[in-house]
């Protein structure tokens, strides 16, 4: 059944964003090492996910009935960590540990060491085919639960994600909902001039998809198109979130140095402040 969302809980969801940004970048400039603008650029699809849509149980993480998320681009992990922390998996504190030698806050999200990850991800391009999988079986266990799972752009380059398209369409995979964290930049520059992923919302459509294109930064869009959604019956759907990297922070946006570069602590505290007006 559609929910409809009230514009106090957005206000609530875009408040929940802001601390979800301030967290990634602590853990970051703590660890000296990791993935900045990615993860900014997924943390209003993340906080969508987590604080509105998803069935899930902080204690009791592997509630057989839970709905399911898959973090393809691995390398994003501290906007995962940060859901995960506020939801209430682990202690907020255990954030600074990231990338630390014995932390369960690994540089990809390692299953066998934090509660709340599904699966270990970060070799790129298999986390579509993970999600389908555990879609079929949800579906053979007569589960209502779905599963989400979020691609990079510059990730949908693979072409295991194109098998894995194939193979949602063709098992009427309606359980399964996946987000491109479409912000245009991969490691090595512009993914239009590295492999230019474009047409992309008609591409998915031709694999059989639903497809919802949405300004991933516009939370009232987010939670519309996850509505929408859970309402599509026979097809997997694929949101399409028009993103901008390092989003929050005037100095990281849409610069590409800052796919794997941490804030410095004076950076962290003129962001800070940015994130706070």
């Amino acid at each position: 059944m559609t929910t409809v969302i009230r514009e106090p809980d957005i206000e609530a969801l875009q408040e929940k964003a802001r601390i979800m940004r301030s967290e990634i970048l602590k853990m970051l400039t703590e660890s000296g090492s990791g993935h900045t603008g990615g993860s900014l650029s997924a943390a209003d699809i993340v906080t969508a996910l987590y604080f509105y849509k998803m069935r899930h149980k902080p204690n009791d993480p592997k509630w057989r009935e839970r709905d399911r998320f898959i973090l393809s681009k691995g390398h994003a992990a501290p906007v995962l960590y940060a859901a995960l922390a506020l939801s209430g998996y682990f202690d907020p504190s255990l954030l600074k540990t990231l990338r630390k030698i014995g932390s369960p806050l690994q540089g990809h999200p390692c299953s066998t060491k934090l509660p709340g990850i599904e699966i270990s991800t970060g070799s790129l391009g298999q986390g579509l085919s993970i999600a389908n999988g555990i879609a079929l079986g949800l579906k053979m266990d007569k589960l209502n639960s779905r599963v989400y799972c979020l691609l990079g752009d510059g990730e949908t380059q693979e072409g295991q994600v194109w098998e894995a398209a194939m193979t949602a369409s063709h098992y009427n995979l309606d359980n399964l909902c996946a987000f491109i964290d479409n912000n245009g930049l991969q490691i090595d520059g512009q993914c239009c001039d590295v492999m230019c992923i474009e047409p992309i919302v008609d591409k998915w459509e031709a694999f059989g998809w639903n497809v919802i294109d949405i300004n991933g930064h516009d939370m009232k869009a987010v939670v519309g198109a996850l509505d929408k959604a859970e309402s599509v019956k026979m097809k997997p759907t694929m949101i399409v979130a028009r993103t901008v990297k390092g989003k929050g922070v005037s100095f990281y946006e849409n610069k590409v140095e800052y796919h794997g570069i941490t804030p410095t602590h004076e950076e962290l505290e003129m962001a800070l402040k940015e994130l706070k007006r």
